[in-house]
Formats: structure tokens, C-alpha cells, sequence
């Protein structure tokens, strides 16, 4: 059997094979403390529940969902949006549900990029940019996130031809893996750029509610950015809410119209128990998400205290839940994350996973609690 040439280009998927590892190291027996996959280890609040159990209750809820998405639900990321961010948004043609914003952004390159086509990707970054383009024939370019640049992408550095060819930019702040969190100015910079090039601006805003100082801002509240992009975000990270499978792709009317188009081809609609769970917690949800930053706060101070310790070198993370963490000398992060794993039983992202300019760093999420950030850290401190 012969698989596409479109799928040998794709490397097996990270985290598939970070919880690969962590199985097969539970199976051996190890006490294994995990630092891997962001997914929240936490569990969704009791009031999203019971509204999802209601809604799963009522038999109109068990049709076929189709298109784009109950109006209760998108007035419901209207009005949040209108809150949160001050972005205006017509709930009739700009909003649509998604079933999680990976598969948004999954389906989003095929109704844009042709084959030979760009789409500009950050790396470190989510795979799903790179590979979703690769899918759908296009090329990634990749545009480093460098420390020195504040893990921002450096613009000036792209060539004209590529801009020419580019048909979507991927941007993805408060940043994972880097956790880094772009101010206005950045985002009026791709807008300007995509106005000259005529691309499409994909925004990855998954993070936009873990943050510990400074409240990030939507790319969407920029001016000229509706014109030329939309924006994916969740309600997994927020809500605590991985599993339900539920986000949102908003902005441009045009845009969001032909990714409604691509999916009515793909699946038929997120469930709608689902999508009247995610209206409860959109509209009654601002207290829970405060509570959420809260432990993600002690826990940032926890590891924070404890890589200083070890003498680790890291920047303390204004956003997301992710560490970005200079490995020791003397080691590649994969070497490192292995290491990790076989020494101790910790469960680490190697960068150079994320792509070539993580190299040197490991990710390391907030999925853990407290007592068992500081086991880890004994337990690293004996990694020679």
C-alpha cells in the first residue's frame, strides 16, 4: 500500500507520540509526571456541565447539526468578543462553530492555497500551520521566532517573491510554544503587508485568556485586520474543555463564508448539546476563567522558583501555560527530553519538535499540580 505523497511529507504527529511515550513508560510501571501535551488537567466546571447534560437531553439536540452553528452560540461569541475585546461582530455571516479551533485551522488552507502556493508559519509553532498546509499542496515558509526579537517574527527578513506567493500568514499569540504575547504593532504590520499582497491573516488566539498581567488584545481590534483575516480561537483552554471539542473562527465575512464551504463538505455541524454548553460558558464563564488564572499563576511561581533552582535559564512566561526552556549544555532537546523520561519519569516537549529554531529548548505546560510541580523538580535536580 501506498500512502500520498502529500502525507509521506508529514511527519507523525508530536504530541501523538509524546503520549505514546508516556503510556508505554505508565506501562513500565513509572510514576510519570507530565509536562507534555497542554491539556488542562483540571476539569470543566460543574455549571458547563449541567448545561451540557440538559442540552444532551433533549432529543432536538440529536439531529444533524449542519452549518454554521446554532445562533444562540454565535450571538454568544458575539456578545463575548464585544466584552472582552471591544471587536464588533455580526453573528449572522461572521461567526462560525468549529469543532475545536484544530480543526478549523486544519481545514482552513484548502480553500485558499493551490498547489505551489505559501502560507507563512511561525516556528516554533503549532504543527497544524505547517502540515495543514502541506495537505492541502501548498508550501510552508517558515519565519523563526528568535529570543532576540522577542519571539516575534522578523518581518523584514521575508523576501518579496515569497510575500508575492503567500496566500495565508499564521500567527498564533500569546505564542505557543514560546508564550510570548504581540502588541498592537505587530499585528498592524501584517495587516499593511497583507493589504500590499493581497494574503489572508489566520490568527491562532487558543491563549488569549491564560495570561498573568497584561490582558492580550485580539488581533481582530487592530484597524484594516477584518479586512483581511480571521480569527481562530477555544474553549479548550479557557473552560477547561479539551475534550468537548468546541471553538470558533471569526472576522472577514468572505473568508469565513469559504471556510463554511469547506466544512460543509468535511463534517456536518459541532452537536449542538455541545454548542448550548459553550453559550452557558461564554456568557456566565468571566469568574471561572479569573479562578483558572489563578491556579495557573501559583503554579507558574511554583516552577519558576524551582527552574531557578536547578539554574535553568527561561523567561517567566507573561501567557499561555507554557515554560520555554533553554536545555543544559552539552544536549539536543530531544537528547534532553529523552533523558528526562528515562532518568525521572518527566514528561517534557523537546523544541526542535515544534520546529528547527527550538532547538535548545524544551516546552513544559502547567498541566500539573502544585505538589507535583515541586516532586519534578526534585527529581530533575539529580539529571547529570
Amino acid at each position: 500500500m501506498n500512502y500520498s505523497k502529500k502525507l509521506e511529507k508529514i511527519p507523525p504527529y508530536l504530541f501523538i507520540e509524546i503520549d505514546r511515550m508516556k503510556k508505554k513508560a505508565i506501562s513500565e510501571g513509572k510514576d510519570i509526571i507530565s509536562f507534555g501535551v497542554g491539556d488542562p488537567d483540571l476539569p470543566t466546571p460543574d455549571f458547563i456541565v449541567r448545561a451540557g447534560q440538559k442540552a444532551l437531553a433533549r432529543p432536538q439536540n440529536h439531529q444533524y447539526p449542519f452549518g454554521a452553528g446554532a445562533k444562540n452560540f454565535r450571538q454568544a461569541v458575539a456578545d463575548w468578543y464585544k466584552r472582552r475585546f471591544g471587536v464588533e461582530l455580526n453573528p449572522e455571516n461572521e461567526i462560525m462553530a468549529l469543532i475545536g479551533s484544530k480543526e478549523g485551522i486544519g481545514h482552513f488552507p484548502l480553500a485558499f492555497i493551490d498547489e505551489g502556493d505559501i502560507a507563512l508559519v511561525p516556528e516554533p509553532g503549532y504543527p497544524v500551520y505547517a502540515n495543514a498546509t502541506v495537505l492541502a499542496g501548498g508550501q510552508p515558509y517558515f519565519m523563526p521566532l528568535k529570543q532576540e526579537n522577542g519571539f516575534l517574527p522578523d518581518f523584514s527578513r521575508i523576501p518579496e517573491e515569497i510575500f508575492r506567493r503567500t496566500k495565508i500568514m499564521f500567527l498564533n499569540y500569546p505564542n505557543n510554544p514560546t508564550s510570548a504575547v504581540a502588541e498592537e504593532q505587530v499585528f498592524s504590520q501584517a495587516v499593511q503587508l497583507a493589504k500590499k499582497y493581497d494574503f489572508i491573516i489566520a490568527h491562532d488566539a487558543a491563549y488569549s485568556e491564560i495570561y498573568f498581567e497584561q490582558k492580550p488584545i485580539s488581533f481582530l481590534a487592530v484597524a484594516g485586520a477584518k479586512e483581511v483575516g480571521i480569527e481562530f480561537h477555544s474553549l479548550s483552554k479557557t473552560f477547561n474543555m479539551t475534550g468537548w471539542r468546541i471553538g470558533m473562527a471569526v472576522g472577514n465575512e468572505k473568508i469565513i463564508a469559504a471556510l463554511t464551504r469547506i466544512k460543509d463538505n468535511y463534517d456536518s455541524g459541532v452537536f449542538t448539546a455541545i454548542q448550548e454548553a459553550a453559550t452557558v460558558a461564554l456568557a456566565d464563564g468571566d469568574e471561572f476563567a479569573e479562578k483558572n488564572r489563578q491556579v495557573y499563576r501559583r503554579r507558574r511561581q511554583v516552577l519558576a522558583q524551582g527552574l531557578k533552582t536547578l539554574g535553568w535559564d527561561f523567561t517567566l512566561p507573561p501567557a499561555t501555560f507554557y515554560f520555554w526552556v533553554k536545555v543544559p549544555a552539552g544536549f539536543s532537546s530531544f537528547d534532553f527530553s529523552r533523558k528526562c523520561l528515562k532518568d525521572s519519569a518527566i514528561v517534557v516537549t523537546p523544541g526542535s519538535g515544534l520546529g528547527p529554531s527550538g532547538e535548545g529548548y524544551i516546552r513544559m505546560a502547567l498541566t500539573v499540580d502544585e505538589k507535583r510541580i515541586a516532586e519534578a523538580v526534585s527529581r530533575l535536580a539529580k539529571i547529570k
